[in-house]
């Protein structure tokens, strides 16, 4: 039995639809045509970088998979520089049969032809399937996004604090006003 060759090459425009649907959970909340014209923004800005690359693997010539890959630093802080290996996913269909490990390859070979010795990636902390993946190929947790809308965090946020601290939106003048209150508070205590 013949096993089928995995093909990679650079994403088109023409790839945006595809991608879109490939990166349903983690590309931006909105109708399916500003998403695909993210995608192409993101596919023209990627073919025009030396530091960015958004590759499909095809697999007995259909679109199977996808990886965005680009240089960078470890973190804003940390300066070591890191290529970071974003949304590699394949299609359910296509899973088990090295689209995954092709894609990693080629943005290893991206490193690598670049010097870079750090590489960082994640997977939903959902799919079970995609960090076992990674987990297989040595690839531990540095940290742990999280992710909320603003005002939620905000509302967590001043539900937690203590009662005198809790102010709307950031107000120098609030929390001076808190502070003073505090003292007095402690000295005639």
């Amino acid at each position: 039995m013949s096993r089928i060759p995995v093909t990679l090459r650079e994403a088109v425009v023409a790839d945006a639809g595809f991608l879109a649907e490939l990166w349903r959970d983690s590309v931006r909340r909105a109708d399916v045509a500003e998403q695909v014209a993210d995608l192409e923004a993101i596919i023209k800005s990627a073919a025009e970088s030396s530091e960015e690359r958004v590759l499909i693997a095809e697999y007995d010539g259909e679109r199977a998979g996808a990886v965005f890959i680009r240089m960078t630093t470890i973190t804003p802080l940390n300066l070591e520089p890191a290529l970071q290996v974003l949304h590699p996913h394949v299609l359910p269909v296509f899973r088990r049969r090295g689209i995954g490990r092709a894609l990693m390859d080629a943005a290893l070979l991206f490193a690598e032809e670049r010097g870079i010795a750090q590489v960082t990636t994640g997977a939903q902390a959902t799919s079970r399937d995609g960090n076992r993946f990674l987990a297989r190929l040595a690839m531990g947790q540095h940290a742990v996004l999280r992710v909320a809308p603003t005002h939620l965090v905000r509302a967590k946020l001043n539900a937690q604090g203590p009662a005198l601290q809790r102010v709307q939106g950031y107000r120098p003048q609030r929390v001076l006003a808190v502070r003073r209150s505090m003292r007095r508070t402690q000295s005639t205590g």
